[in-house]
């Protein structure tokens, strides 16, 4: 039995703005860094094992996984699976959107021009199950807000409506067990 950690990105502008990032690329704040920062010195401090950070390739999670490395000095590596859901033509508009909301129930339809939850889930799972082949190795998972739901459905069982509700705050450091 073994764990790996999960973090989300530090803060972004859209998150400021209330806004859908999705795919889209918004870039930390300055209270995003700092959070990438603090988040770095937490896991140094911590004295968790942890071997190698993966990474989503948008900018706001490649950089607080970069300041994390920094600070502890891990080795790093982009993860493709990693990035964001495609919220199609829910991206910039507001997170908490009566219509979005009602969308994110529906896991098999793909957000027009976007990415469904069971596309989501696929690619994340298919990550998973790898990790968990390797009973050597532990490592950090730097993503999103919707990678969190998908790794939360993967270790607990969830209602659709827990599942539609769930996340974690920004750089947030969650551990799970691989039973």
């Amino acid at each position: 039995m073994h764990s790996i950690y999960f973090a989300r990105h530090g803060e972004t502008v859209w998150n400021v703005e209330n806004k859908i990032c999705g795919m889209t690329d918004s870039p930390l704040t300055e209270k995003g860094r700092q959070q990438a920062r603090e988040l770095g010195q937490k896991v140094k401090e911590s004295g968790v094992h942890i071997d190698e950070i993966l990474y989503s390739p948008l900018s706001r999670a490649a950089d607080t996984a970069k300041a994390v490395a920094e600070a502890t000095g891990l080795p790093a590596r982009c993860e493709p699976r990693l990035r964001e859901q495609c919220f199609g033509k829910y991206e910039g508009t507001p997170r908490d959107g009566a219509e979005f909301r009602i969308s994110k129930t529906h896991f098999a339809d793909r957000y027009d021009g976007g990415e469904s939850m069971m596309q989501l889930a696929q690619r994340i799972y298919n990550l998973l199950d790898e990790l968990r082949q390797d009973e050597n190795k532990t490592c950090l998972l730097v993503a999103h807000n919707g990678i969190a739901r998908v790794v939360e459905s993967y270790f607990h069982d969830m209602t659709n409506e827990e599942y539609s509700a769930a996340g974690i705050k920004n750089c947030e450091l969650v551990e799970y067990r691989f039973e």
